[in-house]
């Protein structure tokens, strides 16, 4: 009989399932407080980082297509979080502005879990954040995870279904 064995599988399990759980639980929470999905919200504070940013900027930061950052930025420009300008300087480009209402959002909006996540994490020294990610990523490989399309943003379920987007491209 295996019992420690069977324990540390337990254990981890348990483990993978808060991680999951905080995860969701924040998420029901920023959408009460704000109105907004975390990954809607992780667009909406990187466009107020600079008052405005560009979506293929957003794309290549979040990690994901430009299709989906297009659906995040409609249903952000729906609720007047941001809205969209052509360039003045090439009119090819279309620049994403932080709104009134979106910045009040931004200010207002509960701790993200994933910043909380950052700072704790950087506090660690090197070695500790090496173990860390390696950790994570030999877990997200038992998991047959490696080539799921994600972006840096603590959030239950698949970008997709949390913006809105029919189908995710998968980033090259």
């Amino acid at each position: 009989m295996k019992v420690e064995g069977t324990d540390r599988t337990d254990g981890s399990l348990i483990a993978l399932r808060r991680i999951l759980r905080a995860t969701e639980l924040y998420g029901r929470d920023l959408a009460r407080e704000s109105g907004l999905t975390p990954v809607q919200f992780r667009v909406l504070q990187i466009v107020a980082e600079t008052g405005q940013t560009t979506p293929k900027a957003i794309s290549t930061r979040m990690g994901v297509s430009q299709a989906t950052i297009t659906v995040l930025i409609d249903r952000l420009v729906a609720k007047d979080m941001v809205e969209r300008r052509r360039s003045e300087s090439d009119r090819r480009q279309t620049n994403i502005m932080i709104t009134e209402t979106g910045a009040t959002t931004v200010r207002d909006a509960p701790d993200p879990l994933q910043q909380k996540y950052m700072r704790q994490f950087e506090s660690l020294r090197d070695w500790e954040q090496s173990m860390v990610v390696t950790v994570l990523e030999r877990v997200a490989a038992m998991m047959d995870a490696e080539e799921i399309d994600a972006s840096p943003v603590l959030d239950f379920g698949d970008i997709a279904k949390n913006s809105g987007a029919q189908a995710l491209d998968r980033k090259p």
